[in-house]
């Protein structure tokens, strides 16, 4: 159970990602502008810790799309090694041999 609800709380993330790039990047932009008075990039940089957390792109983590696990993640394959393995014993993957001696 809550293998799934990881795995939505990451599609969750990637939709709000999504979202607020646009917004991220200009506030980001004229946060980082020299050119500009200080009291304007101050309220960017305010404006941009006020947007959800999880809109940032750093919080996305690759996972699993069947497990939910994080690590031993394959991105070609969006599945961990343990899922891969499992559906290429069960000959599901085209062009995978498991091999076993």
């Amino acid at each position: 159970m809550a293998k799934k609800s990881m795995i939505e709380r990451e599609k969750k993330r990637e939709r709000l990602v999504a979202k607020y790039a646009a917004k991220r990047a200009e506030l980001k932009e004229i946060a980082n502008d020299e050119s500009r008075p200080m009291e304007e990039r101050f309220k960017a940089r305010l404006k941009l810790a006020k947007l959800p957390r999880n809109s940032a792109p750093s919080r996305l983590h690759n996972r699993c799309q069947l497990t939910g696990r994080p690590h031993a993640y394959y991105r070609k394959l969006k599945i961990s090694r343990i899922a891969l393995r499992e559906l290429g014993s069960a000959g599901q993957i085209p062009g995978l041999v498991k091999s076993s001696w």
